[in-house]
């Protein structure tokens, strides 16, 4: 059975005075260290969050100026193909307007070769038409 006595008052102190001990010395230190454990990890959670946040937006920024550089560089492309083409186009018509000016000069020329021939055939056509008839006629006219 339990008997009260002295004894009790004295380990009711006892146990008293050890919890103001323990929670000095133990409870408030370890307390003190959870609570900035706590703290720390959440700072580390908004650090890692605003690393995230300016991961993205680096991302974003990247990918916008790599579309502009690719945009950029499609129009300077097509703006060198056409300034190919049309080079290209002056230069066909050039060497077409020379082609077409030697196709005219040569045919003036052969027009006038055929002249010149039709011209002389039309002076022998009679000399011709003796010697064929002659031939035909088997005797000399």
């Amino acid at each position: 059975m339990i008997d009260i006595d002295i004894t009790m008052p004295i380990q009711i102190v006892n146990i008293l005075i050890l919890i103001v001990i323990m929670n000095g010395v133990l409870y408030k230190p370890v307390r003190t260290i959870l609570e900035q454990r706590v703290k720390k990890l959440a700072d580390l959670d908004n650090e890692v969050e605003t690393f995230d946040k300016n991961a993205q937006l680096r991302r974003d920024e990247f990918d916008t100026k790599i579309n502009d550089a690719r945009i950029k560089a499609k129009e300077e492309l097509d703006a060198a193909r056409g300034s190919a083409q049309s080079a290209g186009n002056e230069k066909l018509t050039a060497i077409r307007q020379e082609a077409d000016a030697a196709k005219a000069e040569q045919l003036t020329q052969v027009r006038s070769d055929v002249a010149a021939a039709q011209q002389e055939l039309k002076g022998q056509v009679d000399s011709f038409a003796s010697e064929m008839a002659g031939k035909i006629l088997g005797r000399a006219l």
